[in-house]
This record gives C-alpha cells, sequence and structure tokens, in this order.
C-alpha cells in the first residue's frame, strides 16, 4: 500500500517539535508499505532533502520516507491572517499532488484544519479511501479561546471541519473528548480510532541529575520542566505566578525551566525580568535527541494548559507523554483526562486552575519530598510502558489504515 501523508509541520527526531508522524510512517514502512510525506517548512531547522532552503520544492528520502516538502515558511509569531494564508497555501499545493499522484490511501493529520482539504478532493475526485487524524477540534478550540471571533470566519471553518469528517473514510482522535466531537459530526458508522500521543520508551528514559545538559543547572536544584510551544493556549504566565509565589517564600532551591519558542515567549520572559523572577529560566528549542536528555534529567514535568474547558478532554499533549516516559513526576494544572489519570496512577500532582499558592504548595512538596517524586517517578514510567508505548500505538495505527484501506 502506497500511502500519502498529509502532515504540514513533518519533524524528525533530528529536528525540534513533535515527531508522531515520522514514528508511524516509520511503522508502516516497517510493515512493507510505502509512504510519502508532504509537508512544509516548519521553521524548526532544515530536513536533509536535496537543494538549497529557497527552493520553491525540495525532496528526499528520510529513513525510507519519501518527503515532498513546499517552501512556505512558518513561525508562530506570524499575524492571524498571514499564518492562514500559509495554511491555505499548503492545503493548495497539496490538493495538485493529490491529484496527479498515483497512491492507495491518502492520511492527512490536523493541525491546520486545512491540511484535511487535500483528502477532501482526494476522495471524491479520486475515489480513493480518506483516513483524517484529528488532533485539536475545530472551531471548537479558536473559538473557546477568544483566537477567532469573527462569526463568518468560524462558519467556514466549521463547514470546512464537517466536509472533512463526511469525506473521511475513516478518523483518528488524538484524546477522548476528540472521539466524542467528530461521533457528534460525522455520518453514523464512521470507524473512529482513539489513538493518543505516545510514549518513545527508548529515547526518553529515566536518568540522573548529573546528566542534565541546561547551563547554571546545580545539583542540589529541584528543576522542574516545561517543553514546547509557549503560546496563547499554553497558559504559561500561570507558572510565572506560581514562581513568584515561591520567591516570595525565599524557595530559591525550586528552579521552573522552559525550553521552546512561541509568540509570548518574549513577553513571558519580560516578565521575568522585570518582576525578578530569578527562579525562571529560559532555553531555545531542541531536538528530541537532546531533549530527551534534559528532560529526564529534571526532576518534575509541568503539564501547563490556559483553562479552557475544550481543553479538559480534547488534547493530547507530547509533552505529557516525553515526561512520564522519563520517569518524572507531573504537575498539571488543568481537569480532564490527564488529571484523573495523574491521580488514578499516582504518578504526579493535578493542582486547581489559576491558582499559584496550590502550585506553589505542589512544587514545595514534591522538592522536599524525594522519596515521594521518586515513587511518582516509577509509577509514571510504568504507566508509559504499559498504556502509552509508541510501538504498541503505531501498531494500532497502521493496523486501522490496513483495515480501511479499501473503505470507499
Amino acid at each position: 500500500m502506497h500511502v500519502l501523508y498529509f502532515h504540514q509541520y513533518f519533524n524528525t527526531p533530528s529536528s525540534a517539535g513533535g515527531t508522531r508522524s515520522y514514528e508511524m510512517a516509520r511503522k508502516l514502512i516497517e510493515r512493507g508499505h510505502q509512504v510519502t510525506m508532504i509537508c512544509a517548512h516548519s521553521g524548526r531547522g532544515e530536513l536533509p532533502l536535496s537543494g538549497s532552503s529557497g527552493d520553491p520544492l525540495r525532496t528526499g528520502m528520510i529513513d525510507e520516507i519519501r518527503v515532498i516538502q513546499f517552501n512556505l515558511q512558518y513561525s508562530n509569531y506570524l499575524s492571524l491572517p498571514r499564518r492562514a494564508l500559509v495554511f491555505l497555501r499548503y492545503a493548495f499545493k497539496s490538493v495538485k499532488v493529490a491529484l496527479r499522484m498515483d497512491y492507495d490511501l491518502v492520511f492527512a493529520t490536523s493541525t491546520p484544519l486545512t491540511a484535511g482539504i487535500p483528502g477532501i478532493f482526494a476522495r471524491w475526485f479520486r475515489g480513493k479511501p480518506f483516513v483524517f487524524e484529528v488532533r485539536d477540534l475545530w472551531p471548537e478550540l479558536p473559538r473557546a479561546m477568544g483566537v477567532v471571533k469573527n462569526p463568518v470566519v468560524l462558519a467556514v471553518m466549521s463547514l470546512l471541519e464537517w466536509l472533512s469528517y463526511w469525506s473521511a473514510t475513516a478518523c483518528i482522535a488524538l484524546a477522548p473528548g476528540i472521539k466524542k466531537g467528530i461521533s457528534k459530526r460525522s455520518p453514523k458508522g464512521l470507524p473512529i480510532a482513539m489513538i493518543p500521543n505516545g510514549c518513545d520508551l527508548t529515547l526518553f528514559q529515566p536518568a540522573q541529575r548529573k546528566d542534565l545538559d541546561l547551563p547554571g543547572g546545580r545539583p542540589d536544584n529541584c528543576v522542574a520542566v516545561f517543553t514546547g510551544a509557549h503560546g496563547i493556549a499554553n497558559g504559561l504566565d500561570a507558572v510565572l505566578d506560581a514562581a513568584r509565589v515561591l520567591q516570595e517564600r525565599g524557595r530559591n532551591d525550586i528552579v521552573l525551566v522552559f525550553i521552546g519558542d512561541g509568540k509570548r515567549k518574549p513577553h513571558l520572559m519580560k516578565r521575568a525580568r522585570i518582576e525578578g523572577l530569578n527562579n525562571c529560566r529560559f532555553y531555545d528549542s531542541m531536538p528530541k535527541n537532546r531533549l530527551n536528555r534534559v528532560v529526564s534529567s529534571c526532576d518534575v514535568g509541568m503539564m501547563i494548559l490556559d483553562d479552557v474547558p475544550s481543553f479538559y478532554y480534547g488534547t493530547s499533549p507530547n509533552k505529557f507523554f516525553d515526561y512520564i516516559s522519563s520517569g518524572l513526576p507531573v504537575i498539571n494544572n488543568y481537569p480532564g483526562w490527564l488529571a484523573d489519570m495523574i491521580r488514578e496512577h499516582q504518578c504526579g500532582l493535578a493542582v486547581p486552575p489559576r491558582d499559584p499558592v496550590a502550585f506553589a504548595d505542589a512544587m514545595c512538596r514534591l522538592a522536599d519530598n524525594p522519596e515521594l517524586r521518586r515513587e511518582f517517578g516509577k509509577n509514571a514510567r510504568r504507566l508509559a510502558e504499559q498504556a502509552f508505548s509508541r510501538e504498541k500505538l503505531s501498531n494500532q495505527f497502521a493496523d486501522f489504515l490496513e483495515m480501511n484501506r479499501n473503505n470507499i
């Protein structure tokens, strides 16, 4: 089977960002299938492809995955209209590939929602099976966050969401709430699998503090780490609020580390500087094959999102799975399926949203109880191995695509 795989933000372990599509594509190839990945320049480092970065189109083979990359520069710092233009340009170029290339099945993964457009065309103009993977519910999330308020834009997004579900021959959801949302708006009987993000158990493993690969790290600090996007949705001001409480308490032994980039990062760094929050440290994005060493040598993983009800059961953040794979106890600051799991499996602490005192209390409790941290960390690694192994989930993914390869 030849799978035409559309993911605008494709990354490999040697580049910064999530590698779910890389791992899923590799599993398909391991099972004897062919994969062509259609992506765009992510702004997170160059993929090893032919040509120069200024070429309109670059191609190449990466670990047996055929990659076609459009030169569409993207950044979280772009305005919403400019980001939307990049999304639409990617969709338009992808449609041309879907209409011309020879393949057996189209697989498209959001975000953005426009990633499903080539699958819609492949389904109705080529009669190809189309499996649509939904990472976030649109337009529910941007509406709930207040990022998109224009009723016309919201209506167009809602129509595109509906059309994607009704064109798909099967769907994959990354979280329980996403599966529920798809089922509400899709045809009755549409196959829907819930396959969350997973744990790279060989890449992310427990380590020792002596392996901490960050400038200025001290062995006697309790280091809590956040990795990933620094955007509006992440609500990282909540961590700085807790940092201020910790500093007022004189808890200079607790250090809060932020690794990544995003539109809110300059604001966060400026706020930390103005308020003298010396317990907050900011670092650039890292490829996973360095990030794994940093994360696993920290003491606590911070699972942070803004207090938006749509997030509670509708997200599947990579960082959570990296933390538990690394054997880190997790502090989570919003309700939902991850908070429920943390409590059930005793692999960290869940605190109320927008409560900096409760967050600081939880950090102090973990900092003052290394035995508790170790117990939570062992439970976290056990949960990663038993429920979220990338090997297990990628096999489920490949099984699902094989079952739906002839579903027209």
